[in-house]
């Protein structure tokens, strides 16, 4: 090659706007973190007499791979603006290869074809919690936990990147979780969000622990026998994360009714914008809770579909008295926060009773939660932007700002909100269209009802779906193509369809 010829391809190089190998360098740093994650596991089948090397060797590659990364890569301290997006979509997927490998190393059928590996690790760490073990008993005591601790971890990474990258991308909604950060100079909106990672980190932990201390009192007291230490902490561990993967085979289920009022509660909490919990638990600022608008209707939704739903299940005879009460109530909290776990077997339940459910998924939890899905937030905005739209329909010269908590929002925040919901129903609407023709070419025999509950499930990050993928069976039966189908879906959900989509513009890839 002539030296022009190089120094036109390095020119070209050179005006690449996105920095790849900088990119890669973090995402390899990253991925060498949170290799030491599987330590935890392996303690755990150290303690229970289980073997220990799928997770010590899961360890030891992902950290070879990140240690790669960070070789052939660049700078990961150029990494900005642009590789953000980059940065945050690869990190996902290359966390759930490395949840994967414990499952395909442990030798468990059910677990050992890398799609369904791969699915369930992503089901993990997206905090999405549906799966495809047909028979949780037949995992060991560490395979499991690996399970719940995905989960966990994947909350907490949800949190961090939601204050420290999102907010920086603009992703909208995303700039509304922090209302007392300074304008949009990112020096000065760095430090304050690095400082609130770590205080909401903290908060994260504290109430991980109280729940599990809690349902470990109600085992050890003899209020719940089935509540056994481990039992608590593996539920603590995918409770706040809204995460609903549970090592039990029911689910919640058969757990003493004190068990699931406690778990309804915490739902309740992870499903609140952790800024706002931090400012009233930590700085007692209990006003700004009466005064947030959000969480306001996040509540008045809860209450009102509890009382649909468990006025449906006691007036059918399906539950009676605190029974119909809890049903409804457990149900409603973990359906709308994303969490995904079950009190009864729902997918019995009347037309409905399921309608309520599946409108729940498309609302979420609040922005700023670990909830998925739509968020409460995007809900309210796109409300008052319709409510605009109708009234300026009569006033055309009237001008009518949006405000919430008092504050006007800028007209390119509503634009993204608009667009979000635009591309998530699409992103619905395409997820179901393929598994229900996948189904019908290659089975299993899935209604049409079952489809779309596959897809909101899984897009939202709910969790359970309906006929034999619903809380108290497994997503198994679904071909590979839908599999694949749904694991995308989880991946577009969980990072909430903008910041991967954007990696298929031409425009990001060009200056």
């Amino acid at each position: 090659m002539s030296h022009a010829a190089s120094s036109k391809q390095a020119h070209r190089q050179s005006r690449l706007p996105v920095d790849l190998a900088g990119s890669l360098a973090l995402c390899g740093t990253l991925l060498k973190y949170l290799s030491v994650s599987a330590l935890f596991p392996a303690a755990i089948a150290v303690g229970y007499g289980e073997p220990f090397w799928p997770f010590l060797a899961a360890a030891a590659i992902a950290a070879a791979v990140g240690l790669g990364l960070e070789r052939v890569g660049g700078d990961a301290n150029r990494v900005g603006f642009r590789e953000g997006y980059l940065v945050v979509s690869l990190t996902w997927l290359l966390a759930a290869g490395f949840g994967a490998l414990p499952y395909l190393l442990s030798g468990n059928p059910q677990l050992d074809r890398p799609v369904d590996a791969f699915f369930e690790a992503m089901s993990g760490f997206t905090t999405t919690g549906s799966s495809t073990v047909a028979d949780l008993g037949a995992l060991n005591s560490s395979l499991a936990m690996w399970r719940q601790f995905t989960q966990w971890l994947g909350g907490m990474g949800i949190i961090v990147l939601a204050l420290a990258v999102l907010p920086r991308l603009r992703v909208g909604g995303r700039q509304l979780l922090e209302s007392e950060m300074p304008g949009p100079e990112v020096d000065q909106l760095t430090e304050r969000i690095r400082s609130t990672a770590r205080r909401l980190w903290v908060l994260y932990v504290a109430l991980t622990a109280a729940e599990a201390l809690i349902l470990a009192v109600l085992g050890l007291t003899g209020i719940d026998d089935r509540m056994s230490i481990y039992n608590a902490v593996a539920h603590a561990f995918t409770t706040l994360p809204t995460g609903g993967f549970s090592p039990e085979a029911r689910s919640v289920e058969e757990f003493a009714a004190a068990t699931q009022w406690v778990i309804v509660a915490f739902m309740a909490i992870a499903g609140i914008n952790f800024a706002l919990t931090y400012r009233v638990l930590v700085r007692r600022h209990p006003r700004l809770a009466l005064h947030d608008q959000e969480l306001r209707l996040y509540l008045a939704l809860l209450v009102v579909a509890s009382v649909v739903l468990a006025t449906e299940l006691w007036s059918r005879g399906i539950e009676t008295g605190e029974a119909a009460i809890r049903g409804g109530v457990f149900q409603v909290v973990s359906t709308m926060t994303t969490t995904g776990y079950a009190s009864m077997d729902f997918a019995t339940w009347p037309a409905l009773a399921l309608m309520l459910l599946v409108a729940l998924m498309f609302v979420g939890g609040s922005a700023g939660s670990t909830g998925g899905s739509i968020k409460v937030v995007r809900h309210l905005l796109l409300g008052r932007v319709l409510r605009r739209e109708l009234r300026q329909t009569i006033h055309p010269e009237e001008v009518m700002p949006v405000r919430l908590n008092r504050a006007v929002v800028d007209e390119k925040t509503l634009r993204a909100v608009t667009a979000f919901v635009l591309l998530y129903v699409g992103l619905f609407v395409v997820g179901a269209a393929v598994i229900a023709i996948d189904s019908a070419i290659q089975g299993p025999d899935v209604s049409t009802v079952s489809a779309i509950a596959a897809a909101a499930t899984t897009l939202g990050n709910v969790g359970p779906a309906f006929g034999f993928a619903g809380p108290m069976g497994s997503f198994e039966p679904f071909s590979d193509i839908s599999t694949v189908t749904m694991t995308l879906l989880m991946w577009l959900g969980r990072l909430e369809v903008i910041p991967v989509l954007v990696l298929f513009t031409r425009h990001y890839w060009r200056e």
